[in-house]
């Protein structure tokens, strides 16, 4: 084969410098499996665990929308285990330089950027794509609108009292409206590898696993970067005791690494025999470890955090109570309540620091937190 009769294949398994099947030569006999890139997106998805995840299900829009397609995600080097075993997406490229090079080197029928970033802006900027959806930065580094689908996306981030008072949407129904994507309240795209499903098998046998019993989970903590997001000790130490008074019910403690000296001095408050039904989970496994644990639950109680997203996508049954942020904006899928104060002036306010001695926590009505678990229990089969 010359070079001027050079055709390089539009097979996503083609890459120009190996074979895709031992001594098969794709240029010279037709390509071997001609899995067609078809339309090309890459997705930008950077900030926020929680958010990632939120935004897995215009996976299954796209896919509607476009059968025949290659989709590339680009996102922050910890979230990138979000999307492993996720079979919607083609490739991630975690945020570096490298990746950055390639990415702008491939012409992209879109550009799809959920960010409301500086720097997720202006690398939309730059990637060569025929349309480009969701958020740019203009000429004077002032982010933007790319399409009239993305205003309401927009002016929820500038106008409070759209944001705070007004709004319903969800915020996958609101991402699907940026990219102008068919919305049909797609689950989360979450999945385990099957070396994890068998860590969960073994960590039930670990804790003698009771199938009769209802496994309630307490995702005790949050980001260091909105702390208020969480109960306080005393609250759960409170939930805790009430609900041990149930002989169907076992307590799981979840969180991440930051939550560990509090999840001890949790379960230390407890005397020998209700520890028994007490399950501390490890807490310095990573994420990925966590939502094994996660998925021994069958009720998840959590404030607004990457726990509560995480227990959503593993269709566990969540009680979720919100102080600072939207409530509206948290989908359950019919799998969970949704607790907050309607009424309070300052709530939602997505404050790090609280000049209101944090009544949105200690408003938190946790005798109904109760009732609606002890309901789950009369109601719950595996």
């Amino acid at each position: 084969m010359d070079f001027k009769d050079l055709k390089i294949p539009k097979c996503k398994n083609y890459s120009g410098y190996k074979p895709c099947k031992p001594y098969y030569n794709c240029l010279e006999n037709g390509c071997f499996e001609n899995n067609n890139m078809g339309t090309k997106i890459l997705i930008i998805s950077l900030d926020a665990l929680g958010n990632v995840l939120d935004n897995t299900p215009i996976l299954h829009s796209i896919k509607r929308k476009f059968p025949v397609s290659t989709i590339y995600w680009i996102t922050l080097s910890n979230a990138e285990k979000i999307l492993l075993y996720n079979p919607l997406k083609d490739k991630v490229f975690t945020w570096n330089d490298e990746n950055r090079m390639i990415l702008k080197n491939i012409e992209f029928d879109y550009v799809m950027n959920a960010d409301k970033s500086d720097y997720a802006c202006a690398f939309a900027n730059e990637v060569n794509a025929k349309i480009k959806l969701g958020f740019l930065l203009n000429e004077d580094g002032k982010i933007i609108p790319a399409n009239e689908s993305a205003m309401y996306s927009y002016k929820l981030g500038i106008d409070d009292q759209l944001k705070f008072r007004e709004n319903t949407k969800t915020g996958i129904e609101i991402i699907h409206d940026v990219f102008e994507l068919d919305y049909q309240r797609d689950d989360y795209v979450f999945n385990f590898s099957p070396e994890e499903e068998k860590f969960i098998g073994d960590y039930k046998k670990e804790i003698n696993f009771d199938d009769s019993k209802l496994y309630v989970g307490f995702n005790t903590g949050c980001s260091e970067l909105f702390p208020n997001k969480k109960m306080t000790v005393e609250q759960h130490i409170k939930l805790i005791d009430e609900l041990l008074k149930e002989k169907n019910i076992k307590i799981v403690l979840l969180g991440g690494k930051e939550d560990t000296d509090r999840n001890e001095k949790i379960f230390n408050t407890f005397n020998d025999v209700q520890k028994k039904n007490i399950i501390n989970t490890p807490s310095t496994l990573g994420m990925r470890k966590g939502a094994c644990f996660i998925d021994i639950c069958d009720v998840v109680i959590t404030g607004d955090s990457f726990g509560m997203h995480l227990a959503i996508g593993l269709k566990k049954f969540v009680i979720a109570w919100f102080g600072l942020s939207c409530w509206s904006e948290i989908e359950l899928f019919g799998r969970g309540v949704k607790l907050y104060q309607k009424d309070l002036f300052c709530s939602p306010c997505w404050k790090r620091v609280c000049p209101y001695n944090l009544e949105c926590i200690q408003m938190i009505d946790l005798e109904k937190i109760v009732s609606i678990v002890k309901e789950q229990g009369k109601i719950f089969v595996r």
